[in-house]
């Protein structure tokens, strides 16, 4: 990985780490707790434990749905580019949206 890349990669990090702790910051206001710096510090630790259960949780979600998918996908995909007979090109792709043309 190149110098610009890896820099790239910390920057982004660096930006999810900033937004995850403000979320905890909010988090902490909206439960209405009055929250020592110790216990806030547990708190927003459990926060963000919580959230990567969660995060993974959803990415698992996605991905199951997205394997359910692909099956179908890859029929659509056959249909549209299986040549029926020698010397035929593939159906055209199906036309555009565009209205009024």
């Amino acid at each position: 990985m190149s110098p610009e890349q890896r820099n790239l990669m910390r920057q982004r990090e660096t930006m999810r780490r900033q937004i995850i702790t403000r979320e905890a910051d909010a988090a902490v206001r909206d439960s209405g707790l009055q929250l020592n710096a110790q216990e806030r510090a547990r708190f927003e630790s459990r926060y963000v434990q919580e959230r990567r259960k969660v995060e993974q949780s959803l990415r698992q979600q996605v991905e199951t749905e997205r394997q359910k998918e692909i099956p179908a996908l890859i029929q659509q995909l056959r249909k549209e580019f299986q040549l029926d007979e020698p010397g035929k090109s593939p159906a055209k792709p199906a036309p555009s949206q565009k209205s009024g043309r």
